[in-house]
């Protein structure tokens, strides 16, 4: 295990167990359903799908038309490189053609297969369920940099093991510079400590991980089209599974 998971691990002890799967595509996927093509479906005036996001019994948010006939979830991770690639190729689009035309919905489950998931999870969280998805896609547009930012911080880390457990979390946050990250995006860093600090925010997030993984999700990122696991996990996979579904 490395220093980093190490010491996550123990900024996040809590009494829980974080059921930690992996980054890349699964082998237990079926194909796409098909369908006739679907008409656009306005939104109620004044509104727009795309601005449109609720939580979700199951510990996710969705964006777009809540009865959108083709429902995508996306479990992902914030700390895998194949979640930020799917983002960084595919999420303007899927945004700006598919949800905001009402045919498609998305709901993004975030899941933890690294430790660092759960300062990141809370974090994107911080500012209510309209910021989910900015955070999340700032997050992802800036991945390469925030992980070698994470890098550099993991010694100053170490302190965060001796504090107490409502604090530990946020001495990781600060070490690794996702408070700084944030910071920049709205999130300030007073607002940041006190979701951090939340141990009931956390451990919901940690048994919402585990029920995921109890319900056979175990790579991220795992895309799902109206209840079919796809056999998809880039832009270029996904759309044409999307179009052959009936957004098109």
């Amino acid at each position: 295990m490395s220093l980093l998971h190490r010491l996550a691990f123990a900024a996040c002890a809590m009494p829980l167990a974080l059921a930690l799967g992996a980054c890349g595509s699964s082998s237990e996927k079926g194909g796409a359903p098909s369908g006739e093509p679907i008409a656009p479906i306005a939104a109620p005036a004044g509104t727009s799908w795309a601005e449109t996001v609720t939580e979700t019994p199951e510990g996710g948010y969705v964006m777009g038309n809540p009865d959108a006939p083709l429902k995508l979830i996306e479990y992902g991770s914030l700390s895998c490189p194949h979640c930020a690639k799917l983002a960084q190729e595919g999420f303007p689009e899927l945004t700006n053609d598919y949800v905001a035309s009402g045919r498609v919905s998305l709901e993004f489950r975030s899941f933890a297969i690294h430790p660092q998931d759960v300062p990141l999870t809370l974090l994107t969280r911080c500012g209510g369920p309209q910021k989910v998805f900015p955070l999340t896609e700032e997050l992802f547009r800036n991945f390469d940099a925030v992980m070698d930012r994470t890098m550099q911080g993991v010694q100053a880390a170490e302190a965060a093991n001796s504090l107490p457990p409502e604090q530990r979390l946020v001495a990781l946050s600060d070490a690794l510079g996702f408070t700084e990250f944030f910071a920049a995006r709205g999130i300030s860093e007073d607002q940041a400590r006190a979701c951090l600090s939340n141990m009931d925010a956390a451990t919901k997030f940690a048994q919402q991980s585990t029920a995921y993984s109890a319900e056979g999700i175990n790579q991220t990122p795992t895309l799902v089209l109206n209840g079919t696991k796809l056999e998809a996990s880039t832009w270029a996979d996904l759309e044409p599974l999307l179009k052959q579904a009936g957004a098109r």
